[in-house]
């Protein structure tokens, strides 16, 4: 594992989970000797109140100055069904030497393949940047994980994963004073990497047009997924990623929740058709173990079929058209009040840079918004860490920087002491 080689930069890349994804096979998130858990009595739903929050367990991590109170709450699955989820509220022990907390964020996670790799699950790592800010973070699991874990996820959907987002949100606000908890309402901070930078502009869209009387105060999206379509077409023409078991997941969860009724031996071959149960549908195995233990980060056409190579074939456009019904980078209007940073490396070959400049573009260029940023440039690569991972560390500094000028107060983390 690369966990001896940092210190500090740990945390940085526990924010958006490149370390635990793509750079280490043991993802073991199992909480630590100093986890309390407390589990709470049988729920009980008032069933007129469409955003209770049941309250499943509160857990105590010594080690890392938190408690989480993992609990349950009414959203949607992709097929815009009602359907009960879970999320997790961490909360730093800096909260409780405050009158109240100094804000909200809202942080959604990166990739993730197995089960218990969830924040209601004990994996509170994305969020754990933000434990000494004196703001109260909300983590959904988003469908198919937690509550919804017997479903298959809805891996790089957008919507679905923003919806839950957003619903864990407001269950959250109903939640958290029964837990004897107040907060500055004023302060929302909407956070995500890599998969969590597309639920973020997800979100902005879901805020938009179903509460756009909730108002964030900055929506901070890194190396973002926004354009699926062009994503994958950038994929067959440059015939490799260094993450193919997330095309590959990807191309199931909209096979799954699009109605795409097409045999896998016409969408894969080789050695994912052999392994598609064992490695994927069976979700014993994370990212890190299928890209670099099994699939070696296998080109394109080793394991899609000649038809998903051929963008005009009758088979790779079903799957288009369904990337392009998640599209955030067309058909709605923002809020002209949204302040929005997009950060991305660019010469990112895990999600390509071009995603970043048609974000921009989109909510800049041609919906006029004024406070929206483009942080953007070649930031070479750290050590052994691809483009994209090294990304994510100047994701965490964007991050600490906005909520430090936001807030009025210091950095609660020294990027100076980084051990590179």
């Amino acid at each position: 594992m690369r966990h001896n080689h940092i210190h500090l930069l740990a945390i940085l890349f526990m924010l958006c989970g490149m370390i635990q994804t793509s750079c280490s096979t043991d993802d073991d998130t199992t909480p630590s000797t100093g986890q309390h858990e407390t589990p709470s009595p049988t729920p009980t739903r008032e069933e007129e109140d469409p955003y209770d929050a049941v309250l499943l367990s509160t857990v105590r991590y010594d080690e890392l100055k938190t408690t989480a109170y993992n609990f349950e709450y009414n959203s949607q699955d992709p097929y815009g069904q009602p359907a009960r989820l879970s999320a997790a509220i961490t909360i730093g022990d800096e909260v409780k030497k405050l009158e109240r907390a100094r804000g909200l964020a809202l942080y959604s996670h990166y990739s993730r393949y197995l089960p218990q790799q969830t924040p209601s699950q004990g994996d509170v790592s994305d969020p754990m940047i933000l434990h000494g800010s004196g703001l109260i973070t909300i983590s959904p699991d988003y469908y198919g994980f937690g509550s919804s874990g017997d479903h298959p996820q809805a891996y790089c959907m957008s919507i679905p994963n923003a919806q839950a987002s957003v619903d864990a949100l407001l269950a959250a606000k109903k939640l958290l004073p029964k837990l004897g908890y107040r907060w500055d309402d004023n302060v929302l901070f909407n956070i995500g990497y890599s998969q969590g930078g597309q639920t973020v502009m997800g979100i902005v869209k879901i805020i938009t047009e179903q509460h756009p009387e909730v108002k964030i105060t900055w929506s901070i999206a890194g190396g973002g997924l926004y354009d699926m379509a062009l994503i994958y077409r950038q994929y067959i023409e440059m015939d490799m990623t260094t993450i193919p078991s997330a095309i590959v997941s990807t191309i199931l969860s909209f096979r799954e929740y699009c109605g795409i009724d097409i045999p896998y031996d016409q969408i894969f071959q080789g050695i994912v058709l052999e392994n598609l149960d064992e490695w994927f549908l069976s979700r014993k195995y994370t990212l890190a173990e299928i890209d670099d233990d099994r699939m070696q980060h296998a080109s394109a056409t080793t394991y899609l079929t000649p038809a998903m190579q051929d963008l005009e074939s009758p088979v790779a456009k079903q799957f288009l058209e369904a990337f392009a019904t998640d599209n955030l980078c067309t058909g709605w209007t923002p809020l002209k009040d949204e302040h929005i940073i997009i950060i991305h490396h660019s010469q990112d070959e895990t999600v390509p840079y071009e995603n970043a400049v048609a974000m921009y573009k989109f909510l800049h260029d041609e919906q006029g918004l004024k406070n929206v940023e483009l942080s953007s440039k070649n930031w070479n690569q750290i050590g052994s860490h691809t483009a994209h991972e090294t990304g994510a560390i100047h994701f965490g500094m964007e991050v600490l920087s906005k909520v430090c000028s936001t807030l009025g107060i210091l950095p609660w983390v020294n990027i100076l002491d980084l051990n590179l």
